[in-house]
């Protein structure tokens, strides 16, 4: 038995679909690892940082996280 097989592009792009995740900002604290929970808005996990360092004087350093949803879109076949 014979098999052919077709290959087809695919390019990964931001998926803004409604049924998407939503974007979701968090800082971590380097000095201890604690961090915020995800927010849809990146201010919220500043404002978690400031409240952060009042209460740990000592931690100066900190880590963004950025989770965005991506989907492969198919387009020609090869």
């Amino acid at each position: 038995m014979r098999a052919s097989y077709r290959f087809r592009e695919h390019t990964l792009r931001a998926d803004r679909s409604e049924d998407a995740d939503a974007v979701l900002f968090a800082m971590e604290c380097k000095s201890c690892g604690e961090s915020s929970d995800g927010a849809g808005e990146p201010t919220d996990g500043t404002q978690w940082a400031a409240d952060h360092l009042k209460a740990h004087p000592g931690h100066l350093t900190y880590r963004e996280h950025i989770t965005r949803p991506y989907r492969f879109v198919p387009g020609a076949w090869l």
